[in-house]
């Protein structure tokens, strides 16, 4: 049996983290979704006030999310909640809830955009798309010819967020990069900026370095615009590089705020838009994008340097405008 709410306000007066803990637990197990919802609340006020209890209104409100129907759900989507959980909650709750359910229950709003965008990329269909808050640029549509993206799996206590699989090693060429005297770069500011936009918490609110680098010319010229002598390449098919870039967008690399498939996937198009040198056109139609995206050679490198579980190391190669770029982002724990 649940603990009454008197219970769990002493709890907060004394500030019982571990008894505040167990409690999420009865009442997730009784399903007293109400009662859950009112300790979150009760334990954001105190923590306001100055009582460090933000583990047990972080854990309370992630498991609301998941968990509580949707009525209830809905509720802890607010401005700033969700700080501290394993994952935005605006993906959290679409794991487990139909949209149908949630668009009469959230303000038009940016959260409920988000909330729609994560429902479509778990394959649900949503109705009057044209009534749903615009605040990313993708379409809520999943188009023909985008790839399964990498969605992250919630659980009451963990997560999971797999990665993209990369082409075998043994489908690798050795290349070494163009001599110096030979490499043309130039400053691609559109490119370095959504690069920055799509993987800049790696080296920002983590342990990562992100390198970003353009030239004129083929793959050995991109490789030297970072200052890599050699490497072995791996061709992408570009729906791989599409998810690879997209997966990069959601995390927040070893230490930051994972930022959401919502968010990575709309990085990763509007990286595309600045690698057909058209953002001052943006946004392009889904076709145009399609066409960027296939007009690309990519290839994922490694430069002898040791796995880091955090990695996006990508050579593109615009062959009709002579251009190329790499991109060398790294994260780790240590």
């Amino acid at each position: 049996m649940a603990p009454p709410v008197s219970d769990f306000n002493q709890l907060i007066d004394r500030s019982d983290l571990d008894g505040l803990v167990r409690t999420v637990d009865d009442l997730c197990s009784s399903r007293d979704w109400s009662s859950l919802l009112q300790l979150r609340n009760s334990c954001r006020l105190a923590t306001a006030s100055g009582k460090q209890l933000w583990p047990a209104s972080t854990l309370a409100e992630y498991r609301l999310a998941l968990l509580a129907p949707a009525h209830i759900a809905a509720k802890v989507l607010e401005e700033g909640s969700g700080r501290f959980t394993l994952g935005p909650l605006t993906e959290v709750i679409a794991q487990s809830h139909q949209w149908s359910e949630l668009q009469h229950e959230l303000p038009h709003s940016p959260i409920a955009s988000f909330v729609a965008h994560e429902c479509a990329l778990r394959g649900q269909h949503i109705e009057n798309s044209a009534d749903v808050f615009d605040a990313l640029e993708t379409p809520l549509e999943l188009q023909s010819w985008e790839p399964n993206y990498e969605l992250a799996v919630y659980r009451d206590n963990s997560a999971e967020f797999p990665s993209p699989e990369l082409p075998q090693t043994s489908t690798g060429r050795v290349v070494s990069a163009a001599p110096s005297t030979e490499v043309a770069n130039f400053q691609d500011i559109d490119v370095v900026d959504a690069v920055h936009q799509l993987v800049g918490a790696w080296a920002t609110s983590s342990n990562g370095t992100l390198q970003v680098g353009a030239a004129r010319g083929d793959e050995t010229h991109a490789l030297a615009s970072i200052k890599v002598a050699s490497a072995t390449l791996r061709a992408l098919q570009p729906t791989q590089a599409l998810a690879l870039l997209a997966w990069a967008g959601a995390s927040g690399g070893a230490f930051g705020r994972r930022r959401g498939a919502a968010a990575g996937r709309d990085g990763a198009w509007w990286l595309l838009g600045a690698l057909s040198g058209r953002s001052n056109q943006w946004p392009l139609d889904n076709d145009e994008i399609r066409d960027v995206l296939h007009s690309l050679q990519w290839s994922w490198f490694d430069a002898d340097e040791s796995p880091t579980g955090w990695q996006l190391q990508l050579v593109i190669v615009d062959e009709q405008r002579g251009l190329s770029w790499a991109i060398n982002a790294r994260d780790s724990v240590a």
